[in-house]
């Protein structure tokens, strides 16, 4: 059996530690509601690029705010702030023209990784299966047998069995999302999930909107 897949089954610790030292705190930085890690410097030349698969984005090209997401599929915080802040920041300022909203995958586990990937083999369908891996996170994420589990979820996002197995078994895939992942981790000092870059500034912890609305407005 393909490694990642066997990483998604029984016997496997849910925040199994990748390649590199991976240390990431699957968790935003918050103390009292206030988030932390604000305006950190950044390479812009890096910032520019993903190191790996290419970006999603939302939005209007020429948005005069751009937000760079970067998130894992088996975090907590990062599922709240899905959940509860992306849709009202999608219709404030995305719907809107003032946000170009750019997703990228910091995957902080093996699940993660899968979860990730089964985003790209959806192709356009990216942020409708993001959506539902993020709604569903403690149905697939954190239970004993992940593989059964992720499989009965991709199902509902259309996949079958066949197209599962393939696009977890797709290797240069693999090495792309955690490509991907080492680019955050190495050139951009991400530290935290998720973390997000405001017009190029840094900002930790999963934010409520109106946390969301006090930066972006500010630069509008």
């Amino acid at each position: 059996m393909n490694f990642l897949l066997a990483c998604l089954g029984g016997g496997q610790r849910r925040r199994l530690i990748l390649t590199l030292g991976l240390t990431l705190f699957a968790a935003g930085f918050s103390l009292n509601g206030a988030v932390m890690a604000i305006a950190a410097s950044v390479d812009m030349e890096a910032l520019a690029e993903t190191g790996g698969l290419e970006e999603q984005a939302l939005g209007d090209p020429e948005a005069p705010v751009t937000v760079i997401e970067y998130a894992s599929m088996t975090c907590a915080h990062c599922a709240r702030y899905h959940v509860e802040t992306l849709p009202a920041l999608k219709r404030r300022y995305i719907d809107t023209g003032k946000v170009r909203y750019v997703v990228r995958g910091l995957p902080t586990d093996p699940r993660a990784e899968a979860g990730l990937m089964l985003a790209y083999c959806a192709k356009d369908d990216y942020f409708s299966v993001s959506d539902l891996l993020y709604r569903t996170q403690t149905q697939w994420a954190w239970v004993q047998d992940g593989r059964s589990a992720l499989l009965k979820t991709a199902i509902n996002a259309g996949f079958s069995q066949e197209s599962f197995e393939a696009c977890l078994t797709d290797s240069k895939l693999l090495d792309e999302v955690r490509s991907m992942r080492n680019w955050g981790l190495e050139r951009l000092g991400i530290e935290a999930v998720p973390t997000f870059f405001i017009n190029g500034m840094k900002h930790s912890g999963a934010m409520s909107i109106e946390e969301m609305s006090a930066i972006i407005d500010g630069m509008l």
